[in-house]
């Protein structure tokens, strides 16, 4: 039996549908909220007439089995919840950002949902240039609020601190490595941090091997060919489990770990962004589980805000969560599924941090924030629901 846990927090049933339909029923470590400064006078209304979603992926496919994929899905799911029209353009070249929302704008499209990093410039732009037009922009964040712009933020160190609790545990060598895009992507980055400070939290003497794509950023998520070569050396170097965080790149790093894995010399890999167990079938032979971004239910929550013309502008923190280990929920030693379901949790209650130390409680947080007359979304409560399936 696995024992499988997640946060649901006061938002919609339909979200917490989408939660438990892709996937996100793994050890969920933050809940969504809306900081205070989204909650006080920056609700947008509804678009005017029927509502028309589409969205623009970051410089790949969408369907890259990763970050663009699970956003697509997402929308995907939450327009048919709601009985909306869909649509996406690709983005074949970092160039046609502007261009490929441009396109959308002139599809009569009112709530465009742009992904990645790299197309907050383009996305504030035009947010500013269409206020009826809303926009949600996934791993955006955004300096200034609109009312029209919701930016998807997620704390990546969290779930690449289980992330990392869990190589550390799984290795025999004392050597795990971490595969990543870009260190221009704060996203990229927060995994890796996160990945590195749970390793070190639970085997001090772990040798963790970090590499980051060294091209330019607009390859970085689409070679895969880079990231099975840096899986292959970190794995000649000793390395028996492989974090890979980086889209398409990424991908080839999984797919090399589990060509390379043997019953004598078993070795593993961690996946990124969605259950990849659930999208990328050739890393099975290696795959334990993946550090979660929830994105469907954050976007099912904006978007469900857009219809009930409740709109938050500024910035919105989704949930992060470690995904089930299927087939190898029997290989991980049940004390490492008991002590990742005892970190999830305190991560989620804010008494333990990514870096390993101590944190401030919610319950404290709470109170903090109403001393000084912030206001906390009300998604911030949580409960912990535990179910099991076999």
């Amino acid at each position: 039996m696995n024992k499988r846990f997640t946060l649901i927090g006061a938002a919609s049933l339909m979200t917490a549908s989408l939660i438990a339909g892709f996937g996100g029923t793994g050890l969920a470590s933050a809940q969504s909220s809306t900081p205070a400064a989204t909650m006080a006078g920056t609700m947008a209304a509804a678009p005017a007439g029927a509502l028309k979603l589409g969205l623009v992926t970051d410089v790949g496919h969408v369907d890259d089995r990763s970050f663009n994929q699970s956003s697509w899905e997402g929308l995907q799911a939450v327009g048919k919840a709601l009985n909306l029209p869909t649509e996406y353009i690709e983005t074949n070249n970092a160039s046609d950002y502007a261009a490929n929302i441009n396109a959308l704008l002139d599809k009569g499209d009112n709530v465009i949902v742009t992904v990645g990093f790299n197309l907050a410039d383009a996305t504030v732009q035009a947010a500013k240039s269409n206020p009826n037009t809303l926009f949600i922009g996934v791993d955006e964040f955004q300096s200034a609020t609109l009312p029209n712009l919701a930016g998807i933020v997620f704390p990546e160190d969290q779930s690449g601190f289980l992330a990392g609790v869990l190589a550390a545990r799984m290795s025999k060598s004392g050597k795990i490595a971490g595969v990543y895009g870009t260190d221009q992507v704060p996203a990229v980055v927060r995994f890796k941090e996160g990945y590195e400070n749970g390793a070190k939290f639970a085997n001090p003497n772990i040798v963790v091997q970090s590499t980051y794509y060294p091209g330019d950023i607009s390859k970085a998520f689409t070679d895969p060919a880079w990231g099975a070569t840096t899986a292959g050396q970190a794995i000649d170097q000793g390395a028996d489990v492989v974090f890979a965080a980086g889209g398409g790149t990424g991908n080839g790093a999984l797919q090399e770990v589990a060509r390379r894995t043997t019953a004598a010399k078993p070795l593993y890999c961690i996946g990124v962004d969605t259950d990849q167990w659930l999208t990328l079938p050739d890393a099975h032979p290696c795959l334990i589980s993946s550090a979660q971004k929830l994105i469907p239910p954050a976007i099912a929550t904006l978007v469900s805000a857009a219809v009930a013309g409740k709109f938050p502008g500024g910035n919105f923190t989704g949930t992060v969560a470690l995904a089930p280990f299927h087939d190898f929920s029997t290989v991980i030693p049940q004390t490492t599924q008991d002590e990742l379901t005892k970190l999830a949790g305190e991560l989620a209650a804010g008494t333990l941090t990514s870096k390993g130390t101590a944190g401030t409680p919610a319950a404290m947080m709470a109170g903090t924030m109403a001393a000084s007359g912030a206001t906390m979304a009300p998604t911030m409560m949580a409960t912990m629901a535990a179910t099991k399936s076999s």
